[in-house]
Order: structure tokens, then C-alpha cells, then sequence
């Protein structure tokens, strides 16, 4: 049985990872341009990056 699950499942959960990664990178492409960018730091997250910023 653990042979099995290493032979045949262990492989075919890594080539799904894989594929799934692929798939999700790949449609960056489709997404319109303001999107595709990282998210803008505003509000709440950049008071919260700035608290988080070590002193000196």
C-alpha cells in the first residue's frame, strides 16, 4: 500500500501542484493591466507597515 501512494499518488499530486501553479501564473496575462501590478499600500495596511517598521 505505501508503495503504491509513493509510486503513483505522490507523483501525480506533485504534477498537480505544478500544473495548477502554471495555470494560475499563466492567467496573469488576461488580467487587465491595473490589476496584474501589486496591491497599492493605502489606509490601514500602510499604518500598519509603518508601526511595524523597526526603530532606531
Amino acid at each position: 500500500m505505501m508503495t503504491f501512494l509513493r509510486q503513483n499518488i505522490a507523483p501525480l499530486m506533485i504534477l498537480l501542484v505544478f500544473l495548477f501553479a502554471l495555470v494560475t501564473m499563466s492567467a496573469r496575462i488576461f488580467l487587465p493591466t491595473d490589476m496584474s501590478g501589486p496591491a497599492p499600500l493605502t489606509g490601514s495596511v500602510l499604518i500598519q507597515s509603518l508601526l511595524m517598521l523597526p526603530r532606531l
